[in-house]
């Protein structure tokens, strides 16, 4: 497989169930906070972030800036999966979050795309088998 097919099925399914998490993991997280352990997490994050963020176009907009440089460090923990779910605790919209997502999914792949060519015998060999 090539590098560029590598990456767009990698790609593709990296950003598949982002928008799902981000506009329909509230059920969930409103079924956790039938549990007190739970909903005293949930309660205390969402209270703190989420009246602050909706009050303020900028700091909606610094959010989704936040939540793509998350996604975009290729780190275990980061992505899109655990960004969509604190954009999602946030209560960041949906339209502000997705494309933020999306761009740091695309990011952190040119990242480890940059990265396995390199360690596959540098940028050359990169271009020579696109």
């Amino acid at each position: 497989m090539s590098y560029l097919e590598a990456f767009v099925i990698s790609f593709i399914g990296n950003i598949l169930p982002v928008y799902f998490i981000v506009k329909y993991i509230r059920p969930i997280f409103d079924l956790l906070g039938k549990i007190k352990i739970f909903r005293i997490i949930i309660d205390w994050v969402t209270e703190k972030a989420t009246k602050k963020i909706a009050e303020d176009k900028r700091l909606q907009t610094a959010t989704a800036l936040a939540l793509y440089i998350f996604v975009a460090i290729p780190l275990p923990g980061t992505g899109a999966w655990t960004g969509s779910l604190i954009a999602n605790f946030l209560d960041v919209p949906p339209k502000k979050a997705v494309p933020a997502i999306i761009a740091g999914v695309f990011t952190a792949g040119v990242i480890i795309l940059a990265l396995t060519a390199a360690a596959n015998g540098g940028i050359n060999y990169l271009f020579t088998h696109i």
